[in-house]
């Protein structure tokens, strides 16, 4: 049964209050615990959700200030981050391949490209999802919002429906497919999921820095190896009915057809797409940064009249990100000013000062990707524990460019073990086309390809681009 939110608020509140009097080690400050205690708490209500999460974060900002935690400024100054406003203008950017229909003529032209066969079509989805990834940030306005409603239809098409009882003819795979395609594409740009700026700002308080750049060229090689794996597994695993789907083309095809041909805000939007694209590329080269290209590009769709201003205040998820982003990157930050990560990882590196560094890692490694079991959000898992590992993991004398890279990676990867494990998870799963267990069966046969891929192979390209 679920817990009103009254009894939730209540059990967060009671668990920082237990912590905020827990006697504490002598070598930090009581400032340092009592932000620990709040963090703590703010992450359990995020888990909970007896408020929204940025109902959640304005709460935390709250106790934090009239406690004298942190001061007015302390707890505002996560509002100046670059980063933050990184991801309001890729929001907003993303709201334009909604509003031209840009989003679903790139998913259905790949469609009626490689849709002959069963597989052939789990790919097309694919594509379609990569090519849209650097530009939508929400998870869930990509592959919810944009590929859900396309496998849903391409399912239908073939007669695949739950309530008819034959979702296992082609809907059972291709959801499965899109899904944990979503969040291969989420790791592999900075911009393709809400959490990875978040990544990179706790990665530069820890005193090292990735650009988009760095991200896009790390995570090419493992996220393509594994879009090309990932269906033919799960085609394996949870195989379709149908293998054959010439319809699926004439399907796609027609539905362009109804789409007419590319308006002129269409050509506007796919025209600042790819200068986007170059300039967070090489936009180091220029001294452009990331945030400033971001800004430019939004710009552009502002004046050229791809969006108006109405369209961007009503980009309600992208307000809503900006104030819990922001709040979580300064809690965190602050968390580290004030010594607390230090002496955590301390702790750690003392406990595990036995092992050889490699075991140690993998130890690490293991527990923060499969403890996404616990976590209905990538957002919360990584702020509770990123930062923590990361300073833990760098201690233990690992090179500082793979550990990085390997959290950074797996954060988006490990969404696809449970139907709750990110965003556009439930929305998947609610539509009945896939039973628990064997969402929960494939997610985590899926899980050891993906980290084989991404630490295996990932490792040694790495290595070659001399990331570390």
């Amino acid at each position: 049964m679920k817990q009103k939110p009254t009894v939730t608020l209540l059990i967060t509140f009671l668990i920082g209050l237990v912590l905020w009097f827990t006697p504490h080690s002598a070598e930090l400050s009581p400032q340092a615990w009592h932000l620990f205690a709040i963090f703590v708490a703010t992450i359990i209500g995020i888990i909970l959700k007896p408020l929204p999460i940025g109902a959640m974060a304005i709460l935390a900002i709250s106790v934090a200030t009239i406690t004298k935690t942190l001061s007015l400024s302390d707890v505002l100054s996560g509002f100046h981050s670059e980063i933050v406003w990184l991801v309001i203008f890729a929001f907003s950017i993303s709201r334009g391949f909604i509003k031209t229909g840009l989003g679903k003529r790139i998913a259905y032209y790949f469609v009626a490209l490689m849709g002959k066969k069963t597989l052939g079509l789990s790919y097309g989805l694919l594509v379609g999802d990569l090519i849209l990834a650097p530009a939508i940030p929400s998870t869930t306005a990509r592959t919810g919002g944009v590929i859900f409603p396309i496998a849903q239809g391409l399912a239908k098409s073939f007669g695949s429906d739950p309530n008819l009882g034959t979702e296992r003819k082609i809907g059972s795979f291709l959801m499965k497919v899109a899904y944990q395609g979503s969040v291969i594409t989420s790791a592999m740009f900075l911009t393709a999921m809400a959490a990875n700026p978040l990544i990179a700002s706790f990665t530069q308080d820890a005193g090292f820095s990735i650009s988009w750049g760095q991200w896009a060229l790390g995570g090419a090689l493992p996220g393509l190896l594994s879009l090309l794996v990932m269906p033919w597994v799960v085609y394996k695993l949870y195989p379709p009915e149908i293998h054959d789907t010439p319809h699926a083309a004439e399907f796609a095809k027609n539905k362009l057809k109804e789409m007419g041909r590319p308006s002129k805000s269409e050509w506007l939007m796919f025209g600042v797409f790819v200068l986007l694209l170059v300039l967070w590329i090489f936009g180091s080269l220029f001294s452009i940064p990331a945030t400033v290209a971001a800004m430019c590009g939004l710009s552009l769709l502002l004046v050229l009249s791809v969006l108006d201003w109405k369209d961007i205040l009503a980009e309600t998820k992208a307000w809503d990100t900006f104030i819990w982003f922001a709040i979580l990157i300064m809690l965190a930050t602050f968390l580290n000013k004030l010594g607390f990560m230090g002496w955590f990882s301390e702790q750690v590196v003392e406990a595990i000062s036995g092992f050889n560094p490699i075991l140690a890692f993998a130890i690490l490694f293991l527990v923060y990707f499969y403890s996404h079991y616990l976590f209905a959000s990538n957002t919360a898992h990584v702020s509770a524990m990123y930062p923590a590992f990361l300073m833990v993991a760098i201690s233990l004398g690992m090179p500082s460019g793979f550990v990085i890279l390997a959290f950074a990676f797996s954060s988006s990867l490990m969404g696809g073990l449970t139907h709750y494990g990110s965003g556009p998870a439930p929305l998947y799963f609610g539509s009945g086309y896939i039973p628990i267990k064997a969402w929960w069966r494939v997610g985590f046969f899926v899980s050891i390809v993906n980290i084989a891929i991404w630490i295996g192979v990932g490792s040694l390209w790495w290595k070659l681009l001399g990331f570390y």
